[in-house]
């Protein structure tokens, strides 16, 4: 009996587990600020304190802060997008009201450490248990989790790239590209019609990918000339559209990027090889 041959570039059902351990870090913070702001709650009186939350806009910041964290309405860890478990609306609200939970820490504790000095910083410091620098840090771990990001890690034997937020998969059996930013679809494409435009100052190191070898082997484009301030960091490479039946639309730009990073150079490189391919 003949086995049916496994798609390469479908998701393993193991790669949902990195959507559940978001969703758990998520929550687990949201659990940790909670017990904070009761344990503050019980010491200050809970009548005195949700007064004192009803006229302060920073506190009801807070609040909806850790609903979203604690319900995140929404999120559901799938495999075929294993690092966005969360509704892009979720995303966009935590890292919104992350940050502005951030400021407000850092500027409180900054304040507090300017006018009272540093004895007195400490000595509170020490009498929180470290709490005025734990809860900064856990805005920041917010911020970072729901950071722009591309729908899924590179795998070139499955032709799934991510450079920078964008993610791009290619059919090689139907020569078609669909193209992501973040969780939103940007469009389904000819991948024959499709090419690479890279950054000036770039240069394309040969590879075995370019003479009909594995992608995976491909080598990364490096800058020609790095010069300084990061400008090579700076530099953006675009995907570019080009189709001969689009009358008025040739020539496109589905999305611009900068490499700034060795994978996403890497992850550039190879999805240039595998346009390559495809005309062949």
């Amino acid at each position: 009996m003949a086995r049916t041959k496994q798609n390469s570039a479908r998701p393993a059902p193991v790669a949902a587990a990195a959507g559940a351990g978001t969703v758990f870090a998520l929550r687990a913070i949201g659990l940790v600020l909670v017990a904070r702001w009761m344990f503050s709650m019980s010491q200050m009186g809970y009548l005195s304190s949700m007064r004192a939350m009803t006229s302060s806009p920073w506190a009801c910041i807070n609040l909806v802060l850790l609903f979203l964290l604690l319900f995140l309405p929404g999120a559901r860890a799938r495999a075929e997008r294993p690092l966005h478990p969360l509704p892009q609306w979720l995303r966009q609200a935590l890292r919104l009201l992350a940050l502005l939970s951030f400021v407000f820490a850092v500027w409180s504790v900054g304040f507090f450490t300017w006018t009272a000095g540093w004895k007195s910083a400490l000595h509170a410091l020490a009498q929180t248990n470290g709490w005025l620098l734990v809860a900064p840090a856990l805005y920041a771990v917010v911020l970072w989790i729901c950071r722009p990001r591309a729908l899924w890690r590179s795998n070139f034997a499955a032709r799934r790239f991510a450079i920078g937020r964008y993610a791009i998969s290619i059919d090689n059996t139907t020569r078609t590209a669909v193209v992501w930013a973040e969780s939103r679809k940007l469009g389904q494409y000819d991948a024959r019609e499709l090419s690479v435009k890279w950054p000036d100052g770039f240069k394309s190191s040969d590879s075995s990918g370019s003479s009909g070898g594995d992608s995976e082997t491909v080598s990364t484009a490096t800058p020609a000339k790095r010069g300084v301030f990061g400008r090579a960091a700076r530099a953006r490479m675009e995907l570019l559209w080009d189709s001969p039946a689009a009358a008025g639309h040739n020539r496109k730009t589905v999305f611009r990027t900068p490499l700034s990073s060795e994978g996403d150079r890497k992850a550039a490189r190879a999805l240039e090889v595998s346009l390559g391919q495809s005309l062949n």
